[in-house]
This record gives structure tokens, sequence and C-alpha cells, in this order.
């Protein structure tokens, strides 16, 4: 029996998946979560084989929340499942150790299929994610601003454009005030934006939010 645990922040979403699950014999979802925080309290009262995982959750998430996960002792395995299909974001995903990505535009055959193949230790990319991935290293001249930014950078991009503030962010990723300051000078220069708000409006121009 796969032991799930659904990682979203949209409770219609936990629902359907929950009610999808019910219906496949060996796949068991035994807990949910809406946050990163509920995701760590969860995973110190049980043992699951893999975690659903959405990208964009309140509190940590993304690659930071993945990265923290994968610390843990006797971590669960971690499928993505997100309405990004942005290459980088896929990218940033996969390295920070989550097994598998695919977007919630996804058949429910193709969600099974990917769920089995993680909880079994292998990998599975949505394929046309995949073959995003293998053509996207073109000219960087002809690439979007914000697939210049480096892992750290784009961590602190998604946190700003969510409201978080500077010293939130520091305490979030456990860095200094200074370190996120000058990543976000970085950042903004590459983007070229000189205020949070433009780099909201950017953000949801290039569909970066959810």
């Amino acid at each position: 029996m796969i032991k799930i645990l659904v990682a979203d922040d949209h409770a219609i979403m936990r629902e359907g998946l929950k009610q999808l699950f019910s219906l496949e014999k060996g796949i068991s979802v035994v807990a949910e979560a809406s946050n990163g925080d509920e995701v760590f309290e969860t995973l110190r009262r049980m043992q699951v084989d893999l975690i659903l995982l959405d990208m964009s959750m309140s509190g940590i998430s993304g690659a930071n929340l993945i990265n923290r996960i994968r610390l843990q002792r006797g971590c669960p395995y971690i499928l993505v499942l997100s309405m990004h299909n942005e290459p980088q974001i896929v990218r940033y995903a996969l390295n920070a150790g989550a097994s598998g990505y695919l977007t919630k535009d996804s058949d429910p055959l193709t969600l099974i299929g990917a769920v089995v193949k993680v909880a079994s230790g292998g990998r599975f990319i949505d394929p046309r994610l995949a073959e995003q991935l293998l053509f996207d290293g073109g000219d960087l001249a002809q690439r979007p601003p914000h697939e210049l930014l480096s892992t750290r950078e784009f961590e602190i991009f998604n946190l700003l454009v969510r409201g978080r503030s500077v010293n939130e962010i520091a305490e979030e990723l456990s860095i200094s005030n200074k370190t996120v300051s000058t990543h976000k000078a970085r950042l903004m220069q590459k983007i070229d934006c000189q205020s949070t708000v433009q780099l909201v409006r950017y953000a949801m121009s290039h569909q970066l939010t959810e």
C-alpha cells in the first residue's frame, strides 16, 4: 500500500485527489497538509511513502521546502503537482530533490502512474515538460529574464512577489538580512524592475504566481 501525504493549500484540490486515489487499490491518502509547517508536523507523527506536493503554499514552500524535507531522516519520495510549467521552476524542484514533476492539468491516469513509479523509487516528468527541458538550452538572449536568475535569486524573487519582507525572507531561509538584500538588488537588476510592485506585475505577466 502506497501511503500518500497530499500537500496543497487548496481544500478543493486536496478533496479531489483524495476521491481519485480512493478508487485505486494499493494507494491511500493517509494525511493532508495546507502549508509547510503542517507537512513537517505530519512527518513527525507518521511515516508516509510519498508526498504529493504543491510548489506554492503559504509559509515555507517550493524548492526551499523540498530541500528541508530531504534533510529529514527517512524522508519520503516527493512528487510535485503544480500549475507551473516553466522549465526553470521544474528544474529547481528536481535539483532540490523532487523525484518527479507534473502539472495539475495532467490526466488522472498519468498522475496515478507517476505516483506508482515515484513511490517505487523511480523518477517521472510529464512528457510535455521533459520536452521543454530538453529544448530549453537555446540562445540565452531569447529567454525571459527570470530564467537567468540563480536558484537562490529565484527563491527570493518568489517570496518577494508573495508579499514577504526582507526580514521574513531572512528568517525563513535562515540567512542574514544583508544577504537577502544583496540577492534582491541583483535579481531586480536582472529583471529590470525598480520596485516590488513591478516584480509582482512581472510575475503575473509571466504566470509565475498562483
